[in-house]
């Protein structure tokens, strides 16, 4: 049994989909969501295998839900935007349905996941992958979901597999990669001056050497972090020194 679950933020766009998995009896409908705060409480719980997902929503949209969920389920975005279609793959997804969709077209997208269910080995887990550039970080702390500006961000530091986010002194875990938001975050305002550390451009005030042909940016925040050598001359190139 497929135990499916749908988050869209249209009551009628909710019941369309209910409406097409009525004569799968393989497929149960474990729950619903009207939007991606609500999702996150019910879907722990629901532990679906099959996830119809809005993209556009209030709040938080699709993509930064995915990224907040612990465990990812396949995903079949239902969305009434055609420009999310590339994003959408670039996270493994099943399919991309455009409302308003054809049962026909609906049930080729469900094959899909059968396909799959039959033949595991088809589609091999890819990590959780999003490289559009953002402007914004959603974060799951504690039971608090966190939208961070990026124009906030002082600077982001690995920490084994999360890293930290910080806002001057404090700062909230993320689970996520370095590489990640190296490719995310907008290049004429964000650069990696260490393996470990991404840095807000904006928030440096001033570079000082620390031993011989080694630097620390110091932020406005006070904070020093290490730059690295072979960064170095791409944070000066940046600078325009």
């Amino acid at each position: 049994m497929i135990k499916a679950f749908i988050v869209d933020d249209e009551p009628l766009a909710r019941e369309l989909v209910k409406k097409h998995l009525q004569k799968y009896t393989d497929i149960l409908l474990v729950g619903e969501a009207n939007d991606g705060f609500e999702a996150l409480k019910l879907i722990p719980e629901a532990k679906p295998d099959l996830l119809f997902l809005d993209i556009q929503m209030p709040k938080i949209n699709g993509f930064e839900l995915l990224e907040l969920l612990s465990e990812n389920p396949a995903v079949i975005f239902t969305t009434a935007f055609d420009e999310f279609a590339l994003k959408a793959f670039e996270v493994n997804a099943l399919d991309y349905l455009l409302k308003p969709f054809s049962e026909e077209r609906f049930d080729s997208a469900i094959s899909k996941k059968r396909n799959i269910e039959l033949n595991p080995d088809s589609r091999k887990d890819i990590p959780l992958q999003i490289i559009h550039e953002q402007n914004r970080i959603v974060v799951k702390d504690g039971t608090e979901i966190k939208i961070i500006p990026i124009n906030e961000v002082d600077y982001i530091e690995a920490y084994d597999d999360y890293v930290k986010i910080y806002q001057g002194k404090k700062y909230v875990l993320k689970k996520q990669t370095m590489n990640h938001f190296e490719q995310v975050l907008p290049k004429d305002q964000f650069i990696r001056i260490h393996r470990s550390y991404i840095m807000n451009v904006n928030e440096l005030t001033k570079i000082e050497s620390y031993e011989k042909n080694s630097y620390v940016a110091i932020l406005k925040s006070g904070t020093s972090i290490p730059i690295s050598r072979s960064s170095y001359s791409d944070l000066k190139s940046r600078l325009g020194l």
